[in-house]
């Protein structure tokens, strides 16, 4: 298959190694006429945008998004939309991430193109935001006081097995809308995949009470405190907690998959995390599509401001890129660290995300990677 690659912003895929390999194209899915100039000659597309923690009203920006979409697929002559939602029976009380994941398949279905919706639960693999939320809960608590959503059941999926599924939905021959539930092999509660993780990651078993007076709104702060999921994200994602989501139906049988067991999944996310090989995190996402970057060009608006230092340095050019790419994570800062981890602790105590983020690989940096409260937004070695 020849791949497109649809971006706000093409720059930030520079120096991905499959660069070459893919022909990459302008578009913002809340400009239609963008979108439908980027679909141009396609013939599937698949829809994997998510609003949450970059938008106040998330359900709000995904709606329109998602109806924006839809249009431009239709006008390009798209024969098929794959999507990829979230798990949860229509008939509960569902959550507002949960809800919003539903409504986004059924915006998508409004429209003359063909959808693939493929639901999911917890998705396990290094970088995911619900991987990491249960790494740290489970890392930095040996004994934890939590809400009762840590009996609610759930199916959780390996990434891989996510991206085997997309990847065979792109051949899907159904003519029409249809959904498919995807889950892994095993049905879980929070509180055992927290202690199968403690397990596979060699520490102690974990001593779990529940307290029912804990509140999402309670539980997405203490969230926010102990891990590096900013309030904004923890909430909405705790909030969906409460539901159960497991696989109800046997569509995912159209597909020759076989998931992997739920403690294999956190064997090789672990994995990954050891080796330094995690590929991309869930904070390396833009906080907000109307960020400035200093690669935008002077009519996009926004205001930017640029503070250039400059000193003269003996050592070779290689080994002052190292040392100054290194900056930040566990290795802290060269000059004035204590102000600087004063700075995250401020940050942290006003919502922000203070030094809790760290960094993907602790010498290598990429375009866009996050760095504590940074973000790289140039690269020049």
């Amino acid at each position: 298959h020849e791949v497109v690659c649809l971006a706000r912003r093409p720059g930030k895929l520079a120096d991905r190694p499959w660069r070459n390999l893919v022909e990459v194209r302008q578009a913002d899915v809340n400009d239609g006429p963008s979108v439908e100039r980027a679909l141009d000659g396609c013939d599937v597309a698949y829809y994997l945008v998510h609003s949450m923690g970059s938008a106040a009203q998330f359900e709000d920006a995904d709606r329109r998004a998602a109806a924006s979409f839809a249009a431009a697929a239709q006008s390009a002559g798209i024969d098929r939309i794959v999507y990829l939602g979230g798990l949860g029976g229509e008939e509960d009380d569902l959550s507002a991430h949960l809800s919003s994941r539903h409504e986004v398949g059924h915006v998508l279905r409004q429209g003359t193109t063909p959808v693939s919706e493929l639901r999911a639960a917890v998705v396990i693999g290094s970088g995911s935001v619900s991987f990491e939320m249960l790494r740290y809960l489970t890392e930095v608590l040996p004994v934890m006081t939590t809400p009762r959503w840590v009996n609610t059941r759930c199916q959780p999926i390996a990434i891989r097995d996510v991206l085997a599924y997309l990847v065979a939905a792109l051949d899907d021959d159904a003519g029409a809308h249809h959904i498919v539930e995807i889950g892994g092999p095993d049905v879980l509660s929070y509180r055992q995949m927290m202690q199968v993780y403690a397990e596979e990651a060699g520490l102690p078993r974990r001593l779990i009470i529940p307290v029912p007076v804990l509140s999402p709104g309670l539980s997405s702060r203490w969230i926010g405190l102990v891990t590096p999921l900013p309030t904004g994200v923890a909430r909405p994602l705790v909030d969906s907690l409460r539901n159960e989501v497991v696989v109800r139906t046997d569509e995912a049988g159209r597909y020759p998959i076989e998931p992997i067991p739920f403690r294999e999944a956190v064997r090789l996310a672990l994995a990954r995390s050891d080796e330094l090989d995690v590929e991309t995190r869930w904070s390396d996402a833009s906080t907000s599509p109307a960020q400035p970057f200093d690669w935008d060009p002077s009519w996009a608006g926004g205001t930017l401001f640029v503070d250039r230092q400059q000193i003269i340095a003996k050592a070779p050019a290689e080994d002052l890129y190292w040392a100054f790419a290194r900056i930040g994570g566990d290795a802290g800062y060269y000059v004035h660290n204590w102000a600087w981890r004063l700075r995250g602790l401020l940050d942290t105590l006003v919502g922000g995300v203070g030094l809790r983020r760290g960094r993907r690989h602790p010498e290598t940096v990429r375009l866009h990677d996050t760095i504590d409260f940074w973000r790289v937004a140039a690269l020049e070695p």
